[in-house]
């Protein structure tokens, strides 16, 4: 698995000073900065301290079973084309060498539900789809929501219906709000028939 997120810092030397800082207790794997340049701070067989407590389906030790990449950014701007540009690059090796499929690439929000907002409503993740590098719903017949969400990997068990539903948005719809909709559990019915959580 593969869990993106965003800085919340004001540079990526900032970021990547505090990463590296053995007293903060806090890693990833790769750090990459607005402009495309891209630091590993961890071996990618090696565990780092960037998920937190969370879990996505059956995995609920994420930092023993992912590669965390931080991306530059304080969470209020769209991401960079050069820095898209260097994830895509980093993922599309990465993905290949560790036989990881494109559902296991996720965000910080959908593994901690109501704790982390990251890489948020900005991220690009259709962009990601589109190169295979993640994956990207299409509405199907609108089921379950819970139950879909679940199936694809949310822990809906651990959290409430409202905070599933703002998880699932900040990644597939992040301009909706308001109330459940039809079109909320379409594409979550989507999503947990074609990339059921292991």
């Amino acid at each position: 698995m593969v869990v993106l997120h965003y800085t919340a810092m004001q540079s990526a030397e900032a970021a990547r000073a505090r990463l590296c800082a053995p007293e903060v207790e806090v890693s990833a794997h790769y750090l990459i900065a607005e402009d495309g340049r891209t630091w590993q701070m961890v071996e990618e067989e090696r565990r780092a301290r960037h998920a937190g407590a969370g879990a996505w389906g059956a995995v609920r030790d994420v930092n023993s079973h992912s590669i965390g990449i931080e991306l530059a950014n304080r969470g209020d701007h769209p991401f960079p084309e050069p820095q898209m540009r260097a994830l895509e690059g980093l993922l599309a090796p990465m993905l290949a060498r560790w036989s990881i499929p494109p559902e296991r690439v996720v965000g910080h929000s959908d593994t901690a539900i109501a704790r982390k907002i990251d890489p948020g409503p900005r991220f690009d993740w259709h962009r990601l789809a589109r190169r295979g590098l993640s994956v990207w719903p299409t509405p199907a017949s609108p089921g379950d929501f819970l139950r879909d969400c679940a199936r694809f990997g949310y822990d809906s068990a651990q959290a409430g219906a409202e905070e599933v539903l703002c998880a699932f948005r900040l990644r597939f719809r992040p301009m909706a709000r308001g109330a459940l909709e039809d079109r909320d559990r379409a594409l979550a019915a989507d999503l947990a028939a074609r990339w059921p959580a292991r």
